[in-house]
């Protein structure tokens, strides 16, 4: 019998009370509890900035941090170089090294990270093994993702944010084994933490980068990040057993589809049905 997962959606204005409400309610400091590095994984798949909905906010990363800052942790603000974008171009460009250099935070761009391990994945249906800096492996991550839609996953949320962990610039690879099953099969082997997505300005459309800006101002956090994308998905409009990643992460035990509470806001309150790609 599965247990229900808890998910916890705030509305409000941007700004850290909504993000700080959203953490205290999911008990972040148990979610990283026995780690002494925290990576803090954000969307940076474009250099534009939080209004247009296609990247992490700086303000709602601010938030997390400064609850991290009450923990005996080593916080680093973390993303990899895309095929079209450069990580340390984009955290200059949003503002995030600002924000970081202001509150005493690295940022960290994973490719030029040396270090790395191998991790095997069991049962893999795309990827046998993956390759990822050490620190990954040893620290909790919260993956601070976005709410929106995506050209060949439907939407992007927490579980594809953690496709950004792989140190690899050009990512197309992935998406030619099939992205669906590439995704699973790396929240198989490096579950986030906490899951905490920000909806504060969404996407729709022709998401991951050319959609339209969504004014939805939402927080979206759990510690299962199936149930997470799937309450996400919900908002949006979605039926999470039609995203592929999202019902193969469900099958592979990876967390729930369908037992979740919801807590904070009813989620009949702050649907809306997003344009499709």
């Amino acid at each position: 019998m599965r247990l229900t997962s808890k998910v916890v959606v705030v509305k409000g204005e941007r700004g850290h009370d909504p993000v700080l409400k959203a953490l205290d309610l999911v008990n972040y400091d148990t979610a990283v509890s026995g780690f002494h590095k925290v990576l803090i994984k954000v969307n940076f798949i474009t250099v534009k900035t939080w209004e247009t909905g296609a990247t992490t906010d700086p303000i709602v990363v601010e938030a997390i941090i400064q609850r991290l800052k009450n923990l005996p942790v080593e916080i680093f603000v973390v993303e990899s170089d895309a095929t079209m974008t450069n990580a340390d171009e984009a955290f200059e460009v949003t503002g995030m090294k600002e924000m970081c250099e202001r509150n005493g935070v690295e940022c960290l761009n994973l490719r030029h990270v040396k270090d790395r391990v191998k991790i095997d994945v069991p049962r893999g249906e795309a990827l046998k093994s993956i390759t990822v800096p050490r620190i990954v492996t040893e620290s909790a991550i919260i993956s601070a993702a976005k709410l929106k839609t995506h050209m060949s996953t439907c939407v992007t949320l927490g579980m594809k944010n953690m496709f950004g962990l792989l140190p690899d610039k050009l990512k197309g690879k992935y998406h030619m084994r099939g992205i669906s099953k590439v995704i699973v099969d790396i929240n198989s082997v490096l579950k986030p933490a906490l899951t905490l997505i920000d909806g504060f300005v969404a996407m729709e459309g022709r998401g991951p980068a050319g959609g339209k800006p969504v004014k939805m101002d939402l927080i979206i956090a759990g510690s299962d990040p199936v149930a997470t994308d799937s309450t996400a998905c919900r908002i949006m409009g979605f039926d999470p057993h039609e995203v592929s990643h999202v019902r193969k992460a469900y099958e592979r035990g990876l967390g729930n589809i369908d037992d979740i509470e919801v807590l904070g806001e009813r989620l009949e309150d702050v649907t809306r049905r997003f344009e499709r790609n």
